[in-house]
């Protein structure tokens, strides 16, 4: 019996990292697609719900949309309704991969194994290598459910389990309430779900218990975009809570209505146990999305209605993290003074993420809160210079100078990108909105665009400050170039429209790459913090990034 509840374990544990892994590579390949896609997609509730489906289907994850839902409410480039809508569409797109995973298609798995692991190492771009990433995901995932499968079938012969199932067969709740425990256990609803279709296909759990499982699953997953976004912003946090109350309640309302069906009816969900209990899982999703689309605005208003409004910050009550005792030991000084880094650059990111939407939408509350986040950068800033000049009055070996230098560099790089969006950016939209003028519909949806990768690049920068991994360093380093190459592109396509007599181009025109020239900025100060990671690990020559062939084996052993 031990024996085989490790195997289970151990397929659980690999359903978890393969779904993890599909995930992971559709967001390094893919990200900045689906970001723009969703983003198009939600200018109704209905077109943002099908944004969400066809954003969780690819990331095989209705909490990784909700996160970046949460981003662009935060940003000002999703209204909090269509938020919500996005998330109660994610919903629907991963129970659509669960529908498609739960046929067992053991065939296939040696071939996209095949295929995976030749393009992950032979791939000669970052895209096909992640495309590999995300083939090698999907082979491990079924076989990960063939695992399970054969262990449910040998535990079928246990009486202590079949006790136990039979007990949640009979206490529909206790079965609704392992549901979301299990899903919230996982940070996975598909998981959860692909595992008790598995269950059932075997016979291990009746439909009497896998079917409140399936709603518990519902439960758990709402509530996990709740946890995650707690310390966001308040309209993100009101987005995932919404979507709790309509999923979570919904998932209440349909485990007292299915306790109302006849077994007979259950055969409209299939003739397998494991269709029916995904079948099932597709159909309270759907519906719950058709009834809940109209009430997102409702719901988000009482939300905002009932939650406590936080307390204003005092920048004067922030405790900085340069410790003046700590001079005296220079490696302790120096990770105080990362940590400083650090909380400059996340400052200056919250700048960032409103700050085009207010050439769309002027608000004096966000351009109130940019400046005063520009006066606690510029402070912060001055504070690290002083901190590190200190730490240099005393000795240092060559690595400590070297990181004093870099992260003095570092913060010096971020306060000019605060300066650029607090007088740039901010500076033109308020003469936008004093003068009445607005972008093209193409000039604004190119901007909306470049200010998301540059927004993604800077959460990139911001991680590598925390992780230090050579991978990601050199990711951002590569974005910079990308970045580079974009704002080129979409110059271009700014002086076509010019040549095409665009009024609304000509009007702007000067804004409008000057914006585009601001973010550029923005992002190579943020890139700046990748590349004494990048410089070390040996994939920076003096002037530019190292050949692939100098690399192959970091690319062979990328996560």
């Amino acid at each position: 019996m031990s024996a085989l509840l490790l195997n289970l374990a151990g397929a659980v544990a690999l359903l978890l990292w393969s779904v993890r892994m599909i995930r992971t590579g559709v967001e390094r390949a893919y990200s900045g697609e689906i970001r723009a896609g969703l983003r198009r997609l939600s200018a109704t509730h209905a077109s943002a719900a099908a944004g969400g489906t066809v954003s969780a289907f690819a990331l095989q994850s209705a909490t990784a949309v909700a996160i970046l839902a949460a981003g662009f409410v935060t940003s000002g480039s999703l209204v909090p309704a269509s938020g919500l809508a996005v998330l109660l569409g994610a919903d629907i797109g991963s129970a659509l991969v669960a529908r498609v995973l739960v046929h067992p298609i053991d065939a296939a798995i040696p071939v996209l194994l095949l295929v995976g692991v030749g393009l992950f190492l032979k791939g000669w771009t970052r895209r096909l290598r992640q495309t590999g990433r995300i083939v090698i995901g999907l082979a491990l995932v079924l076989t990960s459910l063939s695992m399970i499968r054969a262990s449910t079938a040998m535990l079928g012969e246990s009486e202590t389990l079949s006790l136990i199932a039979g007990l949640l067969a009979d206490d529909a709740i206790s079965a609704f309430l392992l549901g979301a425990l299990v899903a919230w256990a996982m940070h996975s609803s598909l998981a959860a779900v692909l595992m008790t279709a598995a269950f059932a296909s075997d016979g291990l759990l009746s439909m009497d218990a896998a079917l409140p499982i399936i709603l518990g699953a519902n439960l758990g997953g709402a509530v996990i975009p709740v946890v995650l976004l707690f310390g966001a912003s308040p309209a993100a946090r009101r987005i995932a809570l919404g979507n709790c109350l309509l999923r979570g309640g919904g998932a209440v309302v349909a485990l007292w209505v299915l306790g109302g069906i006849a077994p007979a009816q259950l055969g409209l969900l299939g003739s397998q146990p494991a269709v029916q209990t995904v079948n099932l899982h597709l159909a309270f999703n759907l519906m719950a999305a058709v009834l809940a689309l109209p009430l997102v605005r409702p719901v988000l208003g009482l939300i905002e209605a009932v939650e406590p409004r936080p307390a204003t910050e005092d920048a004067g009550t922030r405790i900085s993290a340069l410790d003046p005792a700590a001079v005296a030991d220079p490696d302790r000084a120096l990770a105080c003074a990362s940590r400083e880094v650090l909380r400059i650059g996340e400052s200056v990111h919250a700048m960032l993420l409103p700050s085009v939407s207010l050439m769309r939408h002027w608000d004096d509350d966000i351009a109130r809160s940019i400046a005063r986040l520009e006066g606690d950068v510029d402070r912060m800033h001055f504070e690290i210079k002083l901190y590190v000049a200190r730490l240099q009055e005393g000795p240092l070996t060559e690595e400590q100078a070297r990181r004093a230098l870099s992260i003095a560099s570092i913060a010096t790089g971020l306060e000019e990108a605060g300066d650029t969006i607090s007088a740039k950016i901010a500076g033109m939209a308020r003469r936008m909105a004093t003068e009445g003028l607005g972008f093209s519909t193409e000039g604004a949806r190119d901007i909306e665009d470049f200010h998301d990768r540059v927004c993604a690049n800077a959460q990139l920068a911001l991680n590598v400050l925390v992780t230090a991994d050579p991978g990601a360093a050199r990711q951002v380093v590569e974005e910079k170039e990308r970045v580079r190459r974009m704002e080129q592109s979409l110059q271009k396509s700014h002086l076509d429209r010019l040549r095409h007599g665009n009024p609304a181009s000509i009007e702007t025109s000067n804004l409008h790459q000057e914006t585009l020239r601001a973010l550029k900025q923005v992002n190579t100060a943020f890139s700046m913090a990748a590349y004494p990671i990048a410089e070390e690990a040996g994939d920076l020559l003096s002037s530019r990034l190292a050949e692939p062939a100098a690399i192959i084996a970091l690319r062979q052993g990328d996560e």
